[in-house]
């Protein structure tokens, strides 16, 4: 067994792929459009779904805004060096909402940004 999929429901689906593949360097995998059920579902990641977990954003047509709930928390990317992720991500127009340091309670370092429907994205420092 292993987790496939992460789906986020997002506002603007154009946005959304944007700011996964501009400022966190994903690809868009595949996209796929259900007029019957009027909505389309865009996969996104870091290499091929067949070997890795990937991230499904989904655009239900006519809906812009969603209430985020307190139940999800974020989702976390691995990079080598989060300070300067947090310096070309502010450069491509990312929102940086805890800027690059150590956790709290601990010496890992972390940073946080938002997505364009307000997910919260944690970048933490590569361990190797």
């Amino acid at each position: 067994m292993r987790i496939l999929h992460t789906m986020l429901r997002v506002g603007n689906l154009e946005k959304s792929v944007q700011f996964y593949t501009e400022i966190l360097g994903m690809k868009e995998l595949r996209r796929k459009e259900y007029p019957e059920g009027k909505f389309t579902l865009a996969f996104l990641g870091y290499g091929d779904e067949s070997k890795n977990t990937v991230l499904e954003l989904t655009h239900n047509w006519g809906e812009e805004n969603y209430i985020l709930g307190d139940g999800f928390g974020h989702i976390a990317i691995e990079v080598d060096d989060v300070y300067q992720a947090c310096e070309t991500m502010k450069k491509h127009g990312g929102k940086i909402i805890r800027d690059a340091g150590p956790m709290n309670a601990g010496t890992t370092i972390i940073a946080f940004l938002e997505d364009p429907d307000g997910y919260q994205i944690e970048l933490i420092g590569s361990t190797h």
